[in-house]
């Protein structure tokens, strides 16, 4: 992809919108926009309450900076973000929409996502820096990937990198409007972005029901099992108190050490493999004390498996992804570009016949209805004719 250079302005500094007269101001300017491109960013790495700290908003002529930490009321925001006649232009929109969601309560309607538009033209890299590099020969600085957004004051660096996200997605918006539309893509995307507005909101990763996706926790004895527990309840506890995230207070593989070694005093504790330096002095009596209540505990019961699907359906779900692998392939895009797998998953469930069932699946658009339907179909009976002449 030859690199072009963004129509507009120059890059300039954002305006920084802090107060609520700031934010009046901002939507008066942007009420008669055709699209505003929105960013966000958040402190996941550095709490346990995740929340928005920036949200960035870039209309054809300014960049502007909304600081949630403020203090102001946001919910007039909200009236930009529902409005269907002003296209919200994202970069991977579906964390932004649950992270914005769970924090205002804010509903979306009209969205357009860069990312799912490079993903649906068979773009081979998708990342904004990727995209902004090979589109308009823009460099990112990635240190602020991992950047602590909840600090301020803010520096100018990372503002700056904060003004870029959203800089140029209007015009990478137009160039992918007119590849779309020329490729007969169009409505696919619209489909796309749709189901996208209604992402739900966010909610904590954290927390005892994410014990069983530690790695390592299926490779221990019960009782090792049992104290893990024991301090992965401990730990989860400092984090919601410290409002930090658990990997701050002490990451899983030490964890998952202490549950093998069982210290019983500090100076055994001591000699725990990969327990950090600062967990003696500050947590040496609380580890311990966990590791007792571990030793006396019964060890936690596993998730219960999902079923496994009856072998017809399975089978009919296989079909449906060599189907599909083959569609992809043809198309040069990933393979949950034409249907991802919960949708392959209730069509073989389903097992539809005709056009009219196909309409009864959730997550299948009146687009890819039209566009796959058939294929669908045939698919299926295929399937069923040679199951017929081996009985």
């Amino acid at each position: 992809m030859s690199k072009r250079r963004a129509q507009g302005r120059a890059a300039s500094s954002p305006v920084a919108i802090t107060t609520g007269r700031g934010l009046h101001q901002l939507l008066s300017d942007l009420s008669a926009r055709p699209a505003v491109a929105v960013d966000t960013e958040s402190n996941s790495l550095y709490a346990y309450y995740e929340r928005v700290c920036l949200i960035q908003i870039s209309a054809r002529d300014a960049d502007y900076i909304i600081d949630p930490l403020a203090g102001f009321d946001l919910s007039p925001l909200g009236d930009l973000f529902a409005d269907p006649s002003v296209q919200k232009v994202f970069h991977a929109a579906e964390q932004d929409v649950a992270n914005l969601k769970r924090d205002f309560g804010f509903r979306f309607a009209n969205l357009f996502d860069t990312m799912w538009a490079a993903r649906i033209l068979g773009w081979p890299r998708v990342g904004l820096a990727d995209v902004l590099w090979e589109t308009f020969g823009v460099r990112t600085d990635k240190r602020y990937q991992r950047y602590n957004w909840g600090r301020r004051p803010l520096s100018p660096e990372a503002l700056d990198y904060a003004r870029r996200d959203t800089h140029y997605l209007l015009p990478l918006r137009d160039l992918q409007v007119e590849a779309l539309e020329r490729s007969g893509w169009m409505e696919e995307a619209a489909e796309v972005f749709e189901h996208l507005a209604c992402t739900p909101p966010a909610s904590n990763p954290f927390g005892p029901h994410a014990f069983w996706r530690m790695r390592g926790v299926h490779d221990l004895t019960k009782r090792e099992r049992a104290v893990l527990w024991e301090l992965y309840l401990w730990r989860d506890r400092v984090a919601s108190q410290r409002n930090l995230p658990p990997f701050r207070v002490m990451g899983d593989q030490a964890l998952l050490a202490l549950a093998r070694a069982r210290p019983r005093t500090l100076s055994e504790l001591a000699r725990v493999p990969r327990l950090p330096r600062h967990a003696l002095p500050r947590y040496g009596k609380a580890i311990l004390a966990a590791v007792e209540r571990g030793g006396r505990a019964a060890s936690p019961p596993p998730p219960t498996p999902s079923p496994r699907p009856d072998e017809a359906v399975a089978e009919r779900y296989h079909a449906l992804r060599s189907w599909r692998r083959r569609v992809a392939a043809e198309r040069g895009v990933d393979t949950d570009v034409i249907l991802p797998n919960a949708v392959l998953w209730a069509i073989a469930e389903r097992n539809p016949a005709t056009l009219e069932d196909l309409e009864m699946i959730e997550g299948l658009g009146p687009w890819k209805r039209r566009t796959y339907g058939p294929a669908i179909l045939g698919t299926l009976k295929t399937l069923r004719t040679l199951k017929a002449l081996k009985r």
